[in-house]
């Protein structure tokens, strides 16, 4: 499946818990996306998430469901330094 690699600017700070993760997923399962990774940065406002997803109209569609933004998506591949050893 391909992989997106999607940019969310909150304009407040987010704060990630339980509650919130259960729903992402809860709306992942029901359109057919996995979420892989994230990186919140420091301040809070913006992350970076790794998603396997058939398109990036899905991710779309789940960030509306989930009322969040998805400012950025750009469909990625994946290199790894094992990958040359």
């Amino acid at each position: 499946m391909p992989l997106f690699l999607i940019e969310r600017n909150f304009a407040e700070q987010l704060e990630v818990n339980r509650d919130s993760v259960t729903a992402v997923t809860q709306v992942n399962v029901d359109i057919g996306i996995q979420w892989l990774f994230s990186f919140l940065s420091a301040d809070k406002k913006k992350t970076y998430c790794l998603y396997e997803a058939p398109s990036a109209e899905t991710i779309r569609e789940a960030a509306r469901r989930l009322d969040i933004p998805a400012d950025v998506i750009v469909e990625v591949g994946e290199i790894r330094p094992e990958m040359f050893a």
